[in-house]
């Protein structure tokens, strides 16, 4: 077994701005590993620019090593296998054991599937971002009509790359498109999508697949071989396992100091955490670095720590897939190529700060 005084578990955005403020600062003392399932880290903003074709792969990724020698980061690739909270070990699928006195969750999420029978449909999800690539490029090569589960702010944006490039597509959403932004955002993109031939049906839960079908409720609403997965985040089976204090939905349970109620050695952020008032979105995992950071760095010197304050509000920037981009602040919207711009200088940003070193 591999002793550390400290593991960043997993190269989410959070844990991307640690190392970079640890790479223009000094880091911690003790010995810190980052355990990544590859060598790369994705930026998951950039997928639907990528899908569209406006972006290669290497404008949506980070390296990893580079990042983690400048901040004096050990980087383990493996992929976590059952986790004992208690104390602290994780055990690796290639049999490898980590434990360490000090651990930080920034996992991410699985995808919800719905109950299927039969084996007509294809179901790809959009999230890991390797297999649902690999999967789109099998995809390509003969396309068919689509159906897209999700009616967020990541199923309208991959709704609208695709349409251009399936010969019809429908958005499904169990309650109403964009539900928590405003009325005029939700409007403009269901213009946009309508516009685009993108069949979108609210209100309308995907409950079961049977063959080919999607079923809501005992209703057969929609027929086809292939469905992307764009909604229902769900925790990791090896992170329901580990005993962890969690909510309703089985996510991590944190403190606003993003300690894990239950363990207070834990630190959770991202989509593998809950929080009141926290949303699970990029944006808000990117603004949760800063706070891990300085409370992972007092936390291994015996100091006080800091308390995050979620933003309820924050802007939404959703790619149109032609360029442009709608834009959403409170009641307020917008769209067109001058926010596409801006959405995409603030993506390349992103991914050009953390390739900052060498």
């Amino acid at each position: 077994m591999t002793q550390y005084d400290l593991i960043l578990a997993g190269a989410g955005h959070a844990h991307l701005g640690v190392l970079r403020r640890w790479a223009l600062v000094e880091r911690p003392p003790g010995r810190i590993g980052l355990l990544s399932p590859g060598p790369e880290a994705w930026y998951a903003g950039m997928l639907p620019g990528l899908i569209s074709g406006r972006f290669s792969p290497a404008d949506c990724r980070v390296e990893l090593q580079p990042l983690c020698r400048a901040a004096k980061v050990e980087l383990i690739e493996g992929e976590i296998a059952s986790f004992d909270a208690d104390a602290r070990i994780m055990q690796l699928a290639d049999g490898r054991s980590l434990q360490s006195e000090w651990l930080s969750l920034n996992v991410g999420a699985g995808m919800a599937i719905p109950p299927q029978q039969g084996d007509g449909m294809q179901v790809l999800a959009a999230r890991p971002i390797e297999r649902m690539l690999e999967g789109w490029q099998q995809w390509q090569a003969e396309p068919r009509r689509m159906a897209i589960l999700g009616g967020g702010a990541g199923g309208v944006e991959l709704a609208l790359a695709l349409a251009g490039k399936v010969p019809a597509l429908a958005l499904f959403c169990g309650g109403t498109l964009l539900d928590g932004l405003g009325p005029g955002l939700r409007l403009r993109a269901l213009g946009h999508l309508r516009q685009r031939g993108v069949q979108v049906r609210e209100h309308c839960p995907i409950g079961r697949i049977e063959d080919d079908w999607l079923l809501s409720g005992d209703e057969p609403v929609w027929r086809g071989r292939r469905l992307l997965l764009a909604s229902g985040a769900r925790p990791w089976p090896w992170l329901t396992a580990s005993q962890l204090a969690s909510d309703a939905a089985g996510f991590i349970a944190i403190r606003p100091t993003l300690q894990c109620e239950s363990h207070a050695q834990i630190f959770a952020v991202g989509d593998s955490a809950s929080l009141d008032g926290m949303r699970r979105s990029g944006r808000f995992a990117v603004r949760q670095a800063p706070v891990l950071s300085a409370n992972l760095q007092a936390a291994l010197q015996g100091r006080p720590l800091r308390q995050y304050r979620a933003q309820w509000q924050s802007l939404a920037l959703l790619a149109t897939g032609d360029g442009g981009a709608l834009l959403g602040w409170h009641d307020w919207s917008a769209g067109g190529q001058l926010y596409g711009h801006c959405k995409d200088w603030l993506d390349r940003r992103f991914v050009k700060r953390h390739r900052m070193v060498g």
